[in-house]
């Protein structure tokens, strides 16, 4: 072989191109533009500065909304060898929280559904159109998310050396909101994405003086819901509490409907007594 000839083509060696495995992504969904290029230097940079659950909700529907827009961010994390995840979820949007967090472990179509799809594709980023798959039917996280206008999930994770799955994120997005080049992108952030929430987990459970029903209060209702809630459990009519709070009925109702929503359940009574079994009442309003 003359020299000539080698040099020809200067990128590669001779001889026909290999052919990639499917799950390496086309150059299309690959490429990184400069402003996404800069997008991802500075979320892994301000990674490095999340502490606390605080911190993981600024930075996730601040600096991550540049990239992947959602409604809903769903962080799970699988207990030890239980098939329970401990799960967070995050929304700008005015979403509930503590509602999405109860559904996911309730609820078996949509995520069984979403984990195997995750684990036969070679555990790759998934793109998912919920109304399109039928998940709907007979899922109460589809339902809620449908209800938020969210229908299109881009969904990864992380898994250990056996398969198991370690952590799983699910981003609920508007139909449009997503694109197949945006698996890339999630591909790439998923590490980081798990190791800082996994750090704000063990932020918060080693912060000192917190206690499991200091959490509850916190993350499941607001100030203003357990003062109400609290009247509830002392017998009191909307109009009463509202009488008491200086507020209207209206917002009194307003109020119950989402302390409804918060702790899933139907009726003042369901809501009185699973508040109490969380330690979120102690059976007397403070004023």
């Amino acid at each position: 072989m003359q020299l000539n000839e080698f040099h020809a083509s200067p990128n590669r060696l001779p001889g026909p191109r290999p052919e990639l495995p499917d799950d390496i992504p086309n150059e299309a969904e690959a490429f990184i533009d400069p402003l996404e290029l800069e997008a991802m230097a500075l979320i892994l940079e301000h990674s490095l500065k999340v502490h606390t659950t605080h911190h993981f909700f600024c930075w996730t529907q601040g600096l991550l909304q540049n990239l992947i827009r959602h409604e809903v961010l769903i962080c799970a994390i699988r207990k030890s060898e239980s098939p329970v995840f401990h799960v967070d979820s995050f929304s700008s949007s005015g979403g509930e929280p503590a509602l999405i967090n109860n559904l996911f472990n309730q609820d078996g179509p949509l995520v069984s559904q979403l984990l195997e799809s995750w684990k036969d594709d070679h555990f790759q980023p998934l793109l998912f159109d919920i109304a399109q798959e039928g998940a709907a039917v007979n899922s109460v996280l589809a339902r809620e998310l449908l209800r938020q206008g969210a229908s299109e999930i881009l969904a990864h994770g992380t898994h250990d050396t056996a398969g198991r799955t370690t952590s799983f994120f699910i981003f609920a997005c508007r139909p449009g909101s997503i694109e197949p080049r945006q698996r890339h992108l999630l591909a790439l952030l998923a590490p980081s994405l798990h190791a800082t929430w996994v750090h704000t987990q063990f932020t918060r459970q080693t912060q000192p003086g917190t206690s499991s029903s200091q959490l509850s209060r916190t993350e499941l209702l607001t100030a203003r819901e357990q003062e109400i809630l609290g009247w509830i459990y002392q017998g009191k009519s909307n109009i009463e509490i509202g009488m008491i709070l200086g507020i209207s009925p209206l917002t009194v109702k307003n109020h119950v409907q989402k302390i409804l929503r918060r702790l899933n359940v139907l009726n003042r009574a369901q809501a009185v007594g699973k508040a109490l079994s969380l330690r979120i009442l102690d059976g007397t309003p403070q004023r």
